[in-house]
């Protein structure tokens, strides 16, 4: 067992409310395990369910030093099935809480709120359109504070409120392009 003050113990505390979607017998690898491997190889840049099973594979030995691993790294596969199943909004409740944990919003710092299309995101065999995203950006932290995802058949500004309530930006220099420049938007800063 960790001690409370290992931050690898605090990140699986920030994550615990996480519910698992799997049944009982399906159960070869612990969702805290998955959520911290998952996370540790996206910091480290992977990208993809082949990506974070490779990251895995190559540093379990060192994830062992903190994790139990018994039936060692989940595959690929097993990774995109069990995110798949994941409700986002306890992983991004869980995230949201362990980043206001590691990072510092201070005074001033600037956050730019703007809109991305995720490349090859789209899937034209199913009439699926690419999905677009409205990311925070703490510059001074390099990192996203929150995301959300807008509806197919809407835009930007339907979600911005939604990715403000989340956020602590209080005292902090928001930054947004033109379709952001709302009456309605503005008074949530």
């Amino acid at each position: 067992m960790l001690p409370e003050t290992h931050p690898c113990a605090q990140l699986l505390t920030h994550f615990a409310t996480v519910e698992d979607p799997r049944i009982e017998r399906t159960k070869e690898h612990l969702l805290l395990n998955m959520i911290a491997i998952t996370i540790c190889a996206v910091i480290c840049g992977a990208d993809s369910w082949v990506e974070i099973e490779n990251y895995g594979n190559a540093k379990r030995e060192w994830l062992e030093q903190f994790l139990a691993l018994p039936n060692g790294i989940p595959s690929h596969d097993t990774f995109g099935r069990v995110f798949a199943r994941i409700k986002p909004e306890q992983l991004q409740a869980s995230f949201l809480n362990w980043i206001e944990a590691v990072s510092q919003v201070t005074q001033g710092q600037i956050i730019a709120i703007d809109g991305k299309t995720l490349r090859h995101s789209y899937n034209s065999s199913e009439s699926k359109a690419a999905i677009h995203m409205v990311s925070a950006w703490a510059t001074a932290n390099r990192l996203v504070l929150g995301q959300r995802k807008v509806d197919d058949k809407s835009n930007e500004i339907t979600v911005i409120p939604a990715l403000l309530n989340v956020l602590t930006i209080e005292g902090c220099i928001v930054t947004i392009d033109a379709m952001g420049c709302q009456k309605k938007l503005l008074n949530k800063l």
